[in-house]
């Protein structure tokens, strides 16, 4: 203290003095928060904090369901279905870094899963399994889990507790002094297990207890009980028998030599969160699982079966209270299965030379098809199939979704110095979703125009249903076609290629470029007809893309506001003398006239309104103009999407001439073409996010594309 006052004492140096780093660690450091976590008590304490708040006595699969529930969620309606969004999954413990998107409906099947389970309907004895392909997020669900757990366990309503024994230094019950009937408590010893202090009541007792906190508990999210079964692991049955000896089976006695303590659940300390990865058969066994000797005790303690010669630290003792993931299960030996039978069916384990052991954790594994395929096929396995649940984790068949997934790598201000022009992220994210989806068996409907409604949009002669439908049809959709790795690795490869540091800037084809090249050499893929599709599907995405820019030079071109509105205001007032029968005063002539009908048949073919068609969508303007009047809203040039739209292609075919956007592939553009030229590009930049470079190289493609005759309108 002495030191640090001295330090505090000293003349800063400098514009940033060390006592100002000191201060900025202090400054979020939370002292009330670290003594809550450390909060230590009696086992009567403990038992009045139960009667209080009966929640500290929830089980694994209890905690873990408030856990999702406590971050909240909204509701959605996808293809007339009611669907749940846990923001849990959106990482809120680490700034989304491990944010899933576009999952909902896995994730939904997982928590409903959890929620049986705390209710105590049967699936608290099975162990979740993440079934799907390489790269679909099972990990990342499983991380989430396990973070999200742990930070719930440090905010109050995740409260929850263990214990330590009070015994003498060599762990055993002896005497304060000769004759005396109290026994030492000078050295603290941790249950190894992190159970909770309730195991420590009498199980003729322990009903009555139950009953009592049970009338008190309350949960907000669901109907479970509380549930506290089993005994205390070896050790601490060991401990409460000794106890019990000396003290002539007075259990209060006894309890006086509990210290209850708060646990805060981690992965790092392993307490409470467990993780077992696979490894070379040879090198690996069970006692992983469940704890081995302590070979060092043996000679203290006499014997290889005293519980205090053995160290408790298996995965599976050291997830007690919380949850255990299991990497890659389905790759363990046969084993370590069987002793994932009993965790889970039984929530009991068998460590070496001792009885079973209850545990209450959450077993969660994940796999990949080919493991879960060769499980189905072994006729030995079958208990272990019998007890497991199998959600499948697939990829995102939903567009928006799966660009969500590069832009938290790549989105803006996460790449320095390299520009990523627009759409690039998008057209990587299409063809991946593109490759996982079946062909539509609806005639006339293209893969992608199945992207598309996927995705939300409104397509002619397809409802909400036909869309359910689609889904039907293509149960396994997501579960085959390109990982988010592989697009991840392509981007990364395009942003470090020697184009993209000379130009400071990547563009979609050069990223499409890249998926391609890698397909001839891509690991997981050996059908040479799925890779011919794939690079079918690149040309596909190459077509759409260019639809997509075309639709931005138009709208750039025709981006002038007041133009609009003066065609909007022609069009409409042609509109309603039409439907109302009169004629049209002509400004300059100032004669009556009929309605223009070339005018409004010119904007309405932009959006394919046939002529059979017209009045019904004339009348429609009408009466819309009219809701609009009705409200005290006033009409716009762009109030209406789709007449907006119509209005901006037609502007756009009257001036493209004057422009003259061919001119652009020739080496020679007179001034006043290129002032309307550099006014175009400025708008490419200032309403679609691209550089000076990535807007004349758009610029220069789309005239390419209309110098060959392509000028079809979007």
């Amino acid at each position: 203290m002495q030191e640090y006052r001295a330090y505090q004492g000293r003349e800063a140096s400098g514009p940033l003095a060390g006592r100002d780093l000191v201060a900025a660690v202090e400054s979020r450091i939370d002292r009330r928060k670290f003594q809550d976590h450390h909060w230590t008590g009696t086992f009567w304490e403990y038992l009045d904090t139960c009667a209080q708040n009966p929640a500290v006595a929830r089980n694994a699969y209890q905690r873990l369901y408030d856990a999702i529930l406590s971050q909240g969620y909204e509701k959605y309606k996808a293809f007339k279905k009611e669907c749940i969004r846990y923001r849990f999954f959106s990482d809120p413990f680490d700034n989304g870094a491990d944010a899933i998107f576009g999952l909902d409906f896995a994730l939904m099947q997982l928590v409903d899963c959890l929620r049986s389970a705390a209710e105590g309907y049967g699936t608290d004895k099975r162990i979740l399994l993440l079934h799907g392909p390489v790269g679909s997020s099972k990990s990342t669900i499983a991380r989430l889990l396990k973070k999200g757990v742990e930070a719930y366990s440090k905010t109050a309503d995740g409260a929850l507790y263990s214990f330590s024994w009070l015994l003498d230094e060599r762990c055993e019950v002896t005497a304060v002094g000769s004759g005396a009937r109290e026994a030492q408590k000078t050295h603290a010893f941790a249950c190894p297990m992190h159970e909770d202090p309730l195991v420590l009541i009498p199980k003729d007792a322990r009903e009555e207890v139950l009953a009592r906190l049970n009338a008190g508990y309350k949960p907000k999210n669901h109907s479970g009980r509380l549930r506290v079964t089993g005994e205390p692991d070896p050790f601490c049955r060991k401990i409460y028998e000794d106890l019990m000896r000396f003290y002539d089976g007075d259990w209060r006695k006894s309890m006086e030599h509990v210290r209850v303590r708060r646990i805060v659940l981690s992965e790092r300390d392993r307490i409470g969160i467990g993780t077992f990865q696979p490894k070379d058969e040879k090198n690996q066994d069970s006692t992983e699982l469940t704890g081995d000797i302590n070979y060092r005790k043996i000679a203290q303690y006499g014997s290889d079966s005293d519980p205090r010669a053995f160290n408790f630290d298996g995965e599976l003792n050291i997830a007690n209270r919380g949850i255990c993931e299991f990497i890659e299960v389905l790759k363990l030996d046969v084993a370590f299965l069987y002793d994932l039978l009993g965790a889970s069916q039984e929530h009991s384990i068998k460590p070496k030379k001792f009885a079973q052991t209850s545990i209450d954790e959450v077993i969660l594994g994940h796999t990949n098809e080919p493991e879960y395929k060769r499980l189905q096929s072994n006729e030995m396995m079958e208990a272990f199939r019998d007890r497991t649940i199998k959600i499948d984790v697939p990829y995102n068949i939903r567009l928006d979704d799966e660009i969500k997934i590069y832009e938290k790598d790549f989105g803006t201000g996460r790449i320095q110095g390299i520009h990523i022009a627009p759409h690039t992220l998008e057209v990587a994210a299409m063809w991946a979703v593109l490759t996982r989806l079946d062909e539509p068996k609806k005639a006339g409907l293209t893969l992608m125009q199945k992207l598309k409604l996927y995705n939300g949009k409104s397509i002619p002669g397809f409802t909400e249903d036909s869309v359910r439908e689609l889904k039907e049809e293509a149960p396994r959709e997501g579960m085959n076609g390109i990982s988010p790795r592989y697009v991840q690795d392509k981007i990364s490869n395009s942003l470090v290629s020697r184009q993209a540091l000379e130009d400071k800037g990547i563009n979609p084809f050069m990223v499409l470029n890249e998926l391609e090249s890698g397909l001839s050499h891509h690991s997981l893929l050996s059908d040479e007809n799925t890779k011919k599709r794939f690079r079918e599907l690149l040309s596909v995405v190459k077509e759409e893309y260019e639809d997509i820019i075309k639709g931005e030079v138009q709208r750039a071109i025709s981006a002038d506001e007041d133009a609009i509105r003066r065609l909007c205001a022609n069009y409409i007032e042609n509109v309603r003398a039409y439907t109302q029968k009169e004629r049209v005063k002509n400004k300059y002539t100032g004669r009556d006239e009929d309605p223009d009908e070339r005018l409004m048949r010119s904007i309405e073919e932009k959006i394919d309104i046939p002529d059979g068609r017209k009045d019904d969508f004339r009348q429609e303007i009408m009466n819309y103009i009219g809701a609009l009047a009705l409200d005290g809203k006033k009409f716009e040039f762009n109030t209406n999407a789709r007449l907006y739209r119509a209005l901006e292609l037609k502007l756009f075919e009257d001036q493209r001439d004057t422009i003259k956007l061919k001119n652009l592939v020739s080496s020679v553009v007179d001034d006043e073409t290129q002032k309307k030229i550099d006014v175009v590009k400025q708008r490419l930049i200032k309403n679609f996010g691209y550089n000076e470079t990535s807007a004349t190289d758009v610029l220069n493609y789309v005239a390419s594309i209309f110098a060959r005759g392509d000028s079809k309108t979007r």
